[in-house]
């Protein structure tokens, strides 16, 4: 009986180790992220960023978190019946051996009822929680908008007050 519980107290231990804790954040690499300016007043803007998996397994991202908002959801833009609708997700998939674009249009880390007002040239903190439960905290620079993603004031003028968050 000793040498069981020993065992499982080794194996306990081996699993608390910080290389053990890392699991899928330790196979991703995030390139390029930012935020978008958002006009003074937005109560919502967007991260964007590519997740690049260099393990043999694919990685759901299931969760981001931001200090500077009060909601940080995943997000997907859908066609639905010709009209182009931005709806939360409950995971983006970054496959094996392979990268996701995370894009305007696209899939996007959504910061909703922004806590402080940001300025261009400013880092954000975005916390990403992966399946396994590890996460990985990135800091993300706020910059204007690019040619392929036009200003459009909150997020293309999207109404998030009916969302239920």
């Amino acid at each position: 009986m000793k040498i069981l519980l020993s065992l499982a107290a080794l194996v306990l231990t081996s699993l608390a180790t910080p290389a053990a804790a890392a699991g899928m954040a330790d196979q991703i690499s995030v390139v390029d992220p930012r935020v978008r300016l958002a006009p003074p007043g937005a109560r919502a803007t967007g991260a964007f960023m590519t997740l690049r998996n260099a393990g043999d397994k694919a990685i759901p991202l299931v969760s981001a978190a931001a200090t500077a908002a009060s909601i940080t959801e995943l997000h997907n833009h859908i066609n639905d019946g010709g009209v182009m609708r931005m709806r939360q997700v409950k995971e983006i998939v970054a496959p094996a051996k392979g990268e996701v674009l995370l894009k305007p249009g696209s899939y996007h880390v959504m910061l909703i009822d922004m806590k402080v007002s940001l300025r261009e040239g400013d880092q954000v903190a975005i916390t990403l929680g992966f399946a396994d439960g590890s996460s990985k905290t990135i800091e993300a620079p706020v910059k204007k908008p690019t040619a392929d993603a036009p200003p459009k004031g909150d997020m293309g003028g999207m109404d998030h007050s009916k969302m239920k968050h």
